[in-house]
């Protein structure tokens, strides 16, 4: 189940950055992206970060290395 989960979430991450535009079109701009990622494309390129992100959780879950990222990333600050 988790493997599937983790392809859904790569193909919609893949969606969300080839897709950019009908993603701005359909659900308008972010101010937020506007002002501090630029005026010329500040929230297509947060959609596009955005779908990165999610490509990158999809394939940690797809391979199954969630609990090793973790451990490698942020587990180091609650483990002495």
């Amino acid at each position: 189940m988790q493997f599937i989960i983790g392809i859904l979430l790569a193909i919609l991450g893949a969606a969300l950055i080839i897709k950019s535009e009908w993603f701005l079109q359909n659900f308008g701009s972010i101010a937020w992206a506007e002002e501090n990622l630029g005026t010329s494309g500040g929230s297509r390129l947060l959609y596009k970060l955005v779908g990165l992100v999610f490509i990158f959780i999809g394939f940690i879950l797809a391979t199954g290395m969630w609990e090793s990222f973790l451990m490698a990333t942020v587990g180091k600050i609650f483990i002495r």
